[in-house]
C-alpha cells in the first residue's frame, strides 16, 4: 500500500455529545477538554497509519474559532498531513453541529506530531 493509500484509510472520525460537565462558566467546551479529545482521535490516526507504538511529541498551532456550547454534537476528523521517517502530522478538526438543526460549522482545528517508538522507547520508522 502506498503512502497515499495508507493516509486516507487512516482517516479518524468520532462523533460527542457536549455535555455540562464538559463545559465551563460560560456553559461552552473548556479548552483543555477540547484538546484531549483531539490528542487522543490523534493518536488513534497515528496509529492505524504506522501500527507502531506513537507517542505525542508536539501539539503545534490550535486554533479555537467558534465556542462550542453544551448541547451540542461534536465531530472530530483526524487526518495525516506529513509522513517523515519516524514521525508524523496529524491535522484535527473539530465541527459542531446543532442538535436540531442541520447547522454545521467549524469550531477548533489543530496539528499533533507524532513519534513511533519501539520497546526501548527509542524512535523507529513507520514507512
Amino acid at each position: 500500500m502506498t503512502v497515499e493509500e495508507r493516509k486516507i484509510k487512516a482517516e479518524t472520525r468520532v462523533f460527542k455529545a457536549v455535555f455540562p460537565n464538559t463545559t465551563n462558566h460560560y456553559d461552552t467546551l473548556f479548552g483543555g477538554t477540547a484538546m484531549s479529545m483531539m490528542d487522543e482521535v490523534a493518536f488513534i490516526a497515528a496509529t492505524r497509519f504506522s501500527r507502531k507504538k506513537m507517542v505525542t511529541i508536539s501539539s503545534d498551532k490550535i486554533d479555537f474559532t467558534q465556542p462550542i456550547k453544551a448541547g451540542t454534537i461534536i465531530e472530530l476528523i483526524a487526518n495525516i498531513t506529513h509522513v517523515g521517517n519516524t514521525s508524523l502530522k496529524v491535522r484535527v478538526d473539530i465541527f459542531t453541529e446543532e442538535m436540531y438543526s442541520d447547522k454545521r460549522e467549524k469550531a477548533i482545528t489543530g496539528t499533533f506530531t507524532f513519534v513511533a517508538i519501539d520497546e526501548n522507547k527509542k524512535p523507529v520508522s513507520i514507512l
